[in-house]
């Protein structure tokens, strides 16, 4: 039974991560998207981009930089890290809005039946990464264990902001079998790090013969991805059972996801 719920686990993150690849999602980099009145797609992710909205979009926007306007519909997560985010009046977002170090201008009419996340940097901060390494190095002040420390936190929040916006629905269904067989859970996972880490040292004796460098760098790999989607489900437990002790009802992923990344960061 222990076996059978890793795999389906594991199962599910696989076929949810071919799922985008078979529709209309729409992918860019530096180049400027309009959906139509009237036209649907599925994903957007762009890259200092300008996006126009026109029509509908059947699951989330991601932009890094760039602009995006919004007119008409977004079935899920709007994101956007640095970059202008503009809702017109007519604009329906039925999840989450989540502005990271960038500018979200909600007009009067606007509709978000999700959760509103803005965090929007100081000058201070947006002038340090602009500058870049002679910025960095003229922080003098906070210790650089700190820095590191903050720099760790931004990476997986970002990771965390992406993974929830394209797998809500397995993270949720896995924190929910945590809850559900919690030792059952612990003492799978236990087990598989240990069979995992043999097999890492069995590849890498095998590497010295060349036959075992694919199969390490495929271990190496696999391990990668697993490890950054289970702390993204420990994220999501963590908030959902924060919120739960303090008796409000059910919230979205991303918000659970965050103040479980929270809490986990002011933890450690």
């Amino acid at each position: 039974m222990k076996n059978k719920i890793l795999f389906v686990l594991i199962l599910l993150f696989l076929i949810s991560g071919s799922i985008p690849l078979q529709s209309q999602q729409s992918f860019t980099l530096k180049k400027d998207i309009v959906v139509a009145e009237g036209e649907v797609q599925d994903n957007i992710v762009t890259f200092g981009g300008v996006v126009h909205i026109n029509g509908r979009v059947k699951e989330g926007v991601i932009a890094f930089g760039g602009e995006v306007i919004i007119t008409g519909e977004v079935e899920d997560v709007v994101l956007g890290f640095g970059s202008i985010i503009t809702l017109e009046p007519t604009a329906r977002i039925r999840g989450d809005v989540a502005s990271i170090g960038g500018t979200l201008i909600k007009k009067p009419g606007c509709i978000i039946e999700g959760d509103t996340i803005y965090f929007k940097t100081s000058e201070d901060i947006t002038k340090l990464f602009e500058e870049g390494l002679r910025g960095f190095l003229s922080v003098s002040l906070i210790p650089l264990l700190l820095i590191i420390k903050l720099i760790s936190v931004f990476i997986w929040f970002l990771l965390a902001l992406l993974i929830t916006a394209f797998f809500p629905r397995q993270i949720s269904y896995a924190s929910a079998q945590i809850r559900k067989s919690f030792w059952p859970i612990i003492g799978t996972g236990l087990l598989s790090i240990i069979i995992f880490s043999g097999l890492i040292i069995f590849s890498a004796l095998l590497s010295l013969v060349l036959i075992g460098i694919p199969i390490l760098f495929a271990l190496i790999i696999i391990g990668f991805v697993i490890k950054i989607f289970g702390r993204v489900i420990l994220f999501y437990f963590f908030g959902e059972s924060l919120i739960n002790a303090f008796g409000k009802g059910k919230i979205s992923p991303l918000l659970a996801v965050v103040l479980g990344l929270i809490l986990v960061s002011l933890v450690s």
